[in-house]
């Protein structure tokens, strides 16, 4: 990573370096976090430690790859990628094909692996948002209707598998691409009403999610069912303390805290490494999404700018919901912590977006050499 990264700037670099701290961290805290429950089901310590370096280095392939092309092919090509994520989103609802798990038909069988085409969606939702709203003026009312629909379509499919956390980070990525955008105030306005009143109409149509609301108000009403595990998160955070019970002495990982080397894994931090640990991390995040919007504004195109935020924003925000959701001020949603969970699919996209944000980079400074000369 860092031999791409060698002619950058200073805020960059330390972008991607904040990018790499997180990761390591985060392999750390897999292996420290599953071990137990390694051991229990595949008689392995090493099991989802080994997957998730298999993970990175996968994902660290293709942010080399991503990071060759040319931007603009991005821009460009915005509406078939995106369609590529639509078609493997359909997909999950194939027989055979796609893998149910927990009642959500979120994940491809891919024969070896299990992938889930929601987190590759999140990163084609930012390219098709921006594409949308830099040629909105530009298109015709038949190519918009078709526009509109290839942007929204497999959104409300999320809302059908059910995965109503990834449905809402794509939303939100909509909302954020048209607020920092020339796009038509009247019709950003009127559409983020009508988004919020059908999200809201989508989220009460289901028990579990009406159930999920309920026990983020009061997870003891039901301390052995639905409020159990964001209690067995209390507890982790509790037991931490200031400055924590030490690497690998977390005492919520042996099988009491469910997910919690993926959804959790911030739990079993806070409880290892304490209220000091977790203000590191915290800063981390923070200090990620300060220098990724000092990126994404040193940009003059405006579809670069809107990318690289994009991106930057869809990082973080899924941070901060994970993190909610884990202290208990939000409701529980399936979304994990980037880069530093455990899960291949997220972190493999999350590197496809680091790979979009060096492309824009290398294609800012060709220019800049281009007009020098």
């Amino acid at each position: 990573m860092f031999t791409v990264l060698k002619n950058f700037k200073e805020d960059e670099k330390i972008f991607f370096s904040i990018a790499a701290i997180i990761l390591c961290l985060g392999l750390i805290m897999v292996y420290s976090s599953s071990y137990i429950f390694a051991v229990e089901s595949f008689g392995q310590s090493y099991y989802f430690f080994l997957r998730q370096i298999i993970n990175g280095l996968i994902g660290g392939g293709l942010f080399l790859l991503i990071s060759k092309t040319k931007f603009d092919f991005w821009i460009k090509y915005a509406n078939y990628v995106h369609i590529f994520a639509c078609i493997l989103v359909l997909s999950t609802f194939l027989p055979g094909v796609g893998v149910s798990i927990k009642g959500s038909s979120r994940w491809l069988n891919l024969v070896f692996v299990q992938f889930q085409p929601g987190e590759l969606l999140k990163y084609t939702t930012v390219l098709m948002a921006s594409r949308f709203v830099l040629k909105f003026s530009e298109m015709p009312i038949n190519q918009l209707f078709k526009e509109v629909i290839s942007l929204f379509f497999p959104i409300f499919l999320l809302a059908l598998q059910p995965d109503f956390g990834t449905f809402i980070i794509c939303f939100s990525i909509i909302i954020f691409i048209g607020f920092i955008s020339d796009f038509p105030r009247k019709i950003f306005y009127s559409f983020f009403l009508a988004g919020t009143l059908l999200g809201t109409f989508i989220l009460t149509l289901a028990d579990y999610r009406v159930q999920r609301m309920l026990t983020f108000l009061d997870p003891w009403k039901n301390p052995r069912s639905s409020g159990f595990q964001i209690i067995q998160s209390y507890l982790a955070f509790s037991n931490g303390g200031l400055f924590g019970l030490g690497i690998g002495n977390s005492n919520e990982k042996l099988l009491y805290l469910p997910e919690a080397h993926n959804d959790f894994i911030f739990s079993v931090f806070g409880e290892e490494f304490g209220f000091i640990g977790v203000l590191v991390i915290v800063s981390l995040f923070v200090s990620l999404i300060f220098y990724g919007f000092k990126i994404a504004i040193s940009f003059k195109k405006e579809a670069a700018q809107m990318i690289i935020s994009g991106v930057v924003f869809l990082i973080g925000l899924q941070a901060m919901f994970n993190m909610g959701v884990v202290l208990g001020l939000l409701p529980t949603k399936g979304l994990n912590l980037p880069f530093f969970s455990y899960g291949g699919s997220s972190l493999i996209c999350n590197f496809f977006g680091l790979g979009l944000i060096v492309s824009g980079l290398k294609n800012k400074y060709e220019e800049l050499k281009t007009s020098v000369i």
